[in-house]
This record gives structure tokens, sequence and C-alpha cells, in this order.
């Protein structure tokens, strides 16, 4: 013959054990970021932004963009604002396929980490020694414009 337990008493121990249990701790997750996962950007972007579930703090060295060939860019210093975190980048490297690689701290104290890739299908505004195009085509400019200026200066001083 099985025992038979009053109900009472089995309601109170599944009570007990749910008031003992209490929730268990959840860590912050990424609700948002800036490029999305997988998305596709005709031009790199200037600022990546992460936005959390919580408030969020930033170890040393939190976020870093590579490329599919090794390639890293530059990270500026990140402004955090609750649990949005934004941080200034400098993009190297083509077009191609990109990780950004981040890590926080949630409010509970544990790291937090987490990757989102996306891919840069032009070429990025920076070549690879971190100077704008445009700033190289102006160089080229002003270069020819002197050749310019100093050959037609040449046939007048002949004359």
């Amino acid at each position: 013959m099985i025992p038979r337990r009053a109900p009472g008493a089995v309601l109170a121990a599944l009570l007990g054990l749910l008031v003992l249990a209490g929730p268990a701790p959840a860590h912050t997750e990424l609700q948002s970021s800036s490029p999305a996962e997988g998305a596709s950007l005709a031009t790199a972007p200037t600022q990546v932004q992460l936005t959390f579930g919580e408030p969020v703090t930033l170890p040393p060295d939190s976020v870093k963009i590579t490329g599919r060939d090794g390639t890293a860019w530059r990270i500026g210093a990140p402004a955090v604002d609750g649990g949005v975190v934004t941080v200034p980048v400098t993009p190297s490297g083509g077009a191609q396929a990109y990780t950004l690689t981040w890590q926080v701290v949630a409010k509970d104290g544990d790291n937090v980490t987490g990757t989102v890739h996306f891919t840069v299908t032009g070429a990025t505004t920076l070549d690879s020694v971190g100077v704008p195009t445009w700033i190289w085509a102006l160089v080229a400019i002003a270069g020819l414009l002197a050749v310019i200026v100093v050959g037609v200066r040449q046939l007048r001083s002949r004359r």
C-alpha cells in the first residue's frame, strides 16, 4: 500500500521550494546594435552602438572590430549612458565581412561577451594607413598644380 500524504503538506513543500529557490539571476543581453547583426552596409560606419537591457560598465578594450582578413579597426573612447554603449571607430580594410566583439560588465558584476557580424560592401572611407582618401586626392591635385605653375614660370622666363 502506498502511503497517502496530506495535500496541504505537499503544497507547502512545493511553495517552500519556490520561495527558497527564488528567481534565477539573469545577465544583461544585447537588445540591439548598430550595425545590426548580419547587416550589409554600402559604407563603413564611423561609430557603433550597442544597447543592453540594463546599465553596464566597460572593461578596458571592450570593443574590437576585425575583418575577415585580420584587419583591425581603430577604436575610440567609448561612451556609456545606462545600457547604451556608443563607440567611435576608424574603419580600415576594404569591402569584406567584419566581426564586432564586445565585452561588458553586467549590473551583477559578471562579464558578458558577444559578437555582431556585418559586411561592408563598398570601400571604407580610410585607406590602410588611416588617411582619408580625399586627402590623398587633394595632395595629388596640389602637386599637379605646382608642376604646372613651375612649368609656366620657366616658359615665361625663357622668352
